[in-house]
């Protein structure tokens, strides 16, 4: 049977050589614009056109500075990922070790925040720039297990000259995402590497698993915390008249009284005591409680003013809405699909229908229900500011959208067809 590079993979497990032959030759002649003796795997052949595309130099070493050790200890204790290395740990270096591998941990900005395993395989590590505080995102390194899973949103393995940088080459690398369970954003990276002879096809399954139970322990980290909260707000909204809520310091709902239960509402990064303006419940006191906040809204109108909505594509990973007037200034980070959706508002000011919508998105016009569930959930923090049938930002605001300085990173997870176009209109423009 001829040999595809997914049973290249494979073959590595008993001819390391002949697998890694195969995928110098692949990607040398595709990187030379020469007609390859096979194609790259799918997932690998898109990751090498963003290379490309980006400028990424294959043949030689990019690497940005490391982060100082007390940047690594705060980005450390402000991540998420820490509640889960227990887990990492154990499901992931006993036998990392005893396979020469390292397993290594990354933030959703690719640097790398914990490494651990066989000692020797660390030091090789060191020669190729893996180290603590290095940043791993596949823009500025090429192909690799932390850069690329990171893009792609799911597990990814790279083996030998699937790596676009040269000096990678003799390494096997496994990365799988682990996202926040809360809300599906991405908070970091697990990898596990080592040399080439080392690879194995079931590390990537191996990878994902472990991923999925720290997500699964984060999930229930989040159960709890919301449940210590509820005994805290038991008592005192008891004691309440009109609406009021309690929820954690990311705005997620413990408990409420006097008003429609929400699972989440936005809160301002900068929080402190006092009379604030939300963009859920309007102007409300905000007091702080153990582990949160208590929100009570009061009745009085909003301040009048005018609007400016800002939509921040300029990230390829991040994207937020910030919205400025007479009650202030909040901002709110968006999911993928309420990036998507704000962005097609953006486009089309005169509004756009559900069926529209749905045709922007899926190519489909008759998928209306999942618009209209989507932005049922964007009117709970910008409902003030949208307007229906058809949808659209409501005509006193001024809208302004920051896109990326490479169309190819504008909602790069995007497979809209109106923002397929609209990247495509953007790069020939």
């Amino acid at each position: 049977m001829p040999l595809s590079p997914t049973h290249a993979t494979h073959l590595a497990t008993m001819d390391t050589a002949r697998a890694a032959r195969v995928l110098n030759d692949i990607r040398s002649a595709t990187l030379s614009g020469r007609p390859a003796p096979l194609a790259p795997r799918p997932v690998i052949e898109e990751s090498w056109s963003r290379m490309l595309r980006g400028g990424v130099d294959p043949d030689h070493d990019f690497r940005s500075g490391l982060l100082p050790p007390e940047e690594i200890q705060r980005r450390r204790e402000c991540s998420r990922l820490r509640h889960v290395l227990p887990v990492l740990r154990e499901g992931l270096l006993s036998v990392a070790d005893i396979a020469h591998h390292i397993m290594v941990v990354a933030d959703e900005d690719g640097r790398v925040l914990w490494r651990e395993g066989s000692s020797a395989v660390l030091r090789k590590a060191d020669g190729t720039g893996f180290e603590l505080g290095a940043d791993w995102r596949e823009n500025v390194v090429g192909t690799n297990g932390i850069g690329t899973p990171a893009v792609v949103r799911r597990p990814v393995q790279v083996f030998a000259s699937e790596h676009f940088v040269r000096s990678q080459t003799t390494w096997t690398c496994t990365g799988a995402p682990v996202k926040d369970p809360r809300d599906g954003r991405l908070i970091g990276v697990v990898d596990v590497s080592g040399p080439l002879e080392t690879m194995h096809p079931a590390t990537l399954a191996w990878v994902e698993s472990v991923a999925r139970l720290a997500e699964a322990r984060l999930r229930e980290l989040h159960h709890a915390s919301l449940e210590q909260l509820r005994a805290v707000a038991a008592p005192v909204l008891a004691r309440l008249t009109g609406r009021a809520l309690v929820v954690d310091r990311d705005g997620w709902t413990a408990a409420v009284t006097g008003m429609p239960y929400q699972q989440r509402i936005a809160l301002p990064k900068s929080l402190s005591p006092g009379r604030r303006w939300l963009p859920a419940l309007g102007l409300c006191t905000l007091e702080p409680l153990a582990g949160g906040w208590l929100v009570r809204a009061t009745e009085e109108p909003e301040p009048r003013g005018a609007t400016r909505i800002v939509l921040d594509l300029g990230h390829p990973r991040r994207w937020t809405v910030t919205v400025s007037g007479g009650a202030g200034s909040w901002s709110h980070e968006l999911s993928p699909r309420h990036a998507e959706l704000l962005y097609l508002l953006a486009l089309h000011r005169a509004g756009r229908s559900a069926a529209g919508l749905a045709e922007d998105m899926f190519g489909d016009p008759g998928r209306t229900v999942t618009v209209r569930a989507e932005m049922s959930r964007v009117r709970r923090y910008l409902g003030a500011f949208l307007e229906h049938r058809p949808y659209r930002f409501c005509e006193e605001a001024d809208v302004e959208v920051l896109l990326p300085g490479d169309p190819a990173d504008l909602l790069p997870h995007s497979t809209a067809p109106a923002v397929l176009g609209a990247r495509a209109t953007t790069e020939t423009g």
